[in-house]
């Protein structure tokens, strides 16, 4: 199994909860697919697209749960990125943790296996 993980506001997470689904964040909307990070990639992605910014969670999900709408398409510096083509059912959300700031302002991301 291979963990997949979304950073995303909890104002965001929660509504998702409330519809059962996530659609995605403005940027995901705007690009046509929701954005994931590998294990590795996490922090980093942190670290570039959410520094400064307070209450975030990282949700965890199985890689193999998403079927064929997920596909592995190269990103910064040529390296494979987990992009969602569809919805994310909040059923399949196996962890939520929370990522608060660290001293150098990037959220702090936790790995869950």
């Amino acid at each position: 199994m291979s963990r997949i993980y979304k950073i995303l506001p909890r104002e965001a997470w929660e509504a998702a909860l409330a519809q059962r689904r996530f659609d995605g964040s403005p940027v995901d909307l705007q690009d046509g697919f929701i954005h994931f990070s590998t294990a590795e990639q996490a922090q980093e992605t942190a670290r570039r697209h959410f520094a400064g910014q307070q209450d975030l969670v990282v949700l965890a999900v199985e890689a193999d749960d998403l079927g064929s709408a997920l596909r592995w398409e190269a990103s910064r510096g040529g390296a494979l990125f987990p992009h969602l083509y569809a919805r994310l059912e909040t059923a399949l959300v196996r962890a939520v943790t929370e990522a608060p700031l660290g001293a150098d302002g990037a959220p702090q991301v936790e790995i869950s296996e």
